[in-house]
């Protein structure tokens, strides 16, 4: 408070004359400065009204990010929990987040189609999203890459999108998880090649050059043994996070009646909480099952 009767009591508006002072600290109620035409500058971002709002974050140079900290090939179980783990935070510290999709070092936001937050402002949408997965990025990074140090920042892009219809929405992220099985099939031969094979990875490229998703099913079959659909639904279908209703149960000691001692009880709550899911979202079975995600009044 002494700050804002400072400030206010020395604010000149170029006249030689001093403000009177302002009660209280309301920025609405502060003089204005000859220095507030500025503003006219800044350009109108709001996000058009009955739309889904998609924020995409992308790690930035993430292919020598993954290299320096010897990421395991072809998916590091670490490195995807983590990504993981700040897209549930974002979830949880920002307001009106219906679902999130992510894969390999991307997450993307969907935020709700009523959603006044920061009155629709995409820049503000944007950077909230990306600075908090960020933080959170290095905040976490030590829980689950125990040994590894993080010898650098990493850094992450944004993007915003919007979609007007569920069907809109809902091929935005069947789009986003065909990218995730075309790149992890084609990872995971190129690597099986690179490490079991003995091939360099230009002659690993030079091999898969033209192959189709079946070419590249045989060559894990026939040559490794391996059948691409016993893969890690994780790795084939990335991570869908949504909010599920949650029975947790803990223990509370209480007092009884007529009893001098407390006493240890069990105690069922119900949370929300952000769950993740690694299925199938391309087809109608999963939105047949969350119908809650794309309600209108949800």
């Amino acid at each position: 408070m002494l700050w804002c009767r400072r400030v206010a009591s020395a604010i000149s508006v170029g006249s030689g004359r001093w403000v009177g002072s302002v009660r209280g600290c309301r920025r609405h109620s502060m003089a204005k400065s000859k220095f507030e035409y500025v503003r006219d500058f800044e350009v109108d971002d709001t996000c058009l009204p009955n739309c889904w709002i998609v924020v995409r974050v992308d790690g930035r140079n993430f292919h020598r990010f993954s290299e320096q900290h010897e990421f395991k090939k072809p998916n590091d179980d670490r490195a995807l929990n983590l990504m993981t783990k700040c897209a549930q935070t974002v979830m949880q510290e920002l307001e009106g987040i219906a679902i999130a999709y992510g894969q390999s070092d991307e997450y993307s936001f969907v935020f709700k189609k009523k959603s006044k937050w920061f009155k629709r402002r995409a820049s503000k949408f944007m950077t909230h999203v990306v600075s908090q997965f960020a933080s959170s990025y290095v905040f976490y990074w030590k829980d689950y890459f125990k040994d590894q140090q993080l010898l650098y920042p990493p850094g992450f892009d944004g993007r915003i999108v919007l979609y007007p219809s569920n069907q809109n929405l809902k091929d935005y992220l069947s789009w986003r998880q065909a990218d995730c099985h075309i790149n992890n099939l084609y990872n995971t031969v190129f690597w099986m090649l690179v490490q079991r094979s003995g091939l360099t990875p230009v002659q690993a490229q030079d091999r898969l050059q033209g192959t189709l998703a079946g070419d590249k099913n045989e060559i894990l079959f026939s040559e490794f043994n391996i059948n691409y659909n016993n893969e890690s639904l994780m790795y084939r279908k990335g991570t869908v996070l949504i909010w599920q209703k949650i029975n947790e149960v803990m223990t509370k000691k209480i007092k009884l009646p007529k009893e001098a001692e407390e006493k240890e009880v069990e105690v069922t709550r119900t949370r929300t909480k952000v769950v993740p899911l690694h299925c199938d979202i391309i087809g109608d079975q999963f939105w047949e099952d969350y119908p809650e995600i794309l309600a209108e009044d949800s």
